[in-house]
């Protein structure tokens, strides 16, 4: 049963989904999905080759943006900050909670010059908390403002 979280209208956050969410990801409109599960991670995820076969089987683009433990690297949000400057639709990014997914797509936000206080009213609408990254949005955000 797909758990996809509006975050925007263009992005949108899962826990882990399985490959009956990528057809639900193609019947709203999604043209993109992220993977930011590291590979095993827990023995119950799908795998993300199966996930990435049936996205682009059903003419999907899917991208792997692995994130675990250790945190968050300028690669990550570059990397998910090119993602989805290359899409042309609404993405779904997906990890354990959802957290991680929305936690990276906020830094990439920022990044790109977008307020915090805007990314952090986002996220909380589709459920989630920016509190533990707050201060790396404010000084992205600074840095792109500079």
């Amino acid at each position: 049963m797909s758990e996809f979280r509006e975050v925007t209208p263009s992005f949108w956050a899962s826990p882990q989904i399985g490959l009956s969410d990528v057809a639900e990801a193609q019947a709203r409109g999604m043209t993109l999905i992220v993977n930011n599960r590291p590979e095993g991670e827990a023995d119950d995820q799908v795998p993300g080759a199966e996930i990435e076969a049936t996205a682009r089987a059903a003419g999907l683009d899917y991208v792997a943006i692995p994130v675990g433990h250790a945190g968050f690297s300028e690669e990550q949000v570059q990397a998910l900050a090119d993602a989805l400057a290359q899409t042309s639709g609404p993405v779904l990014a997906y990890c354990r909670s959802g957290t991680r997914s929305t936690l990276l797509w906020s830094l990439a936000q920022a990044r790109d010059g977008r307020a915090p206080d805007e990314i952090a009213a986002d996220a909380a609408r589709a459920g989630y908390d920016v509190a533990p990254i707050r201060p790396l949005l404010d000084m992205l955000a600074a840095r792109s403002r500079a």
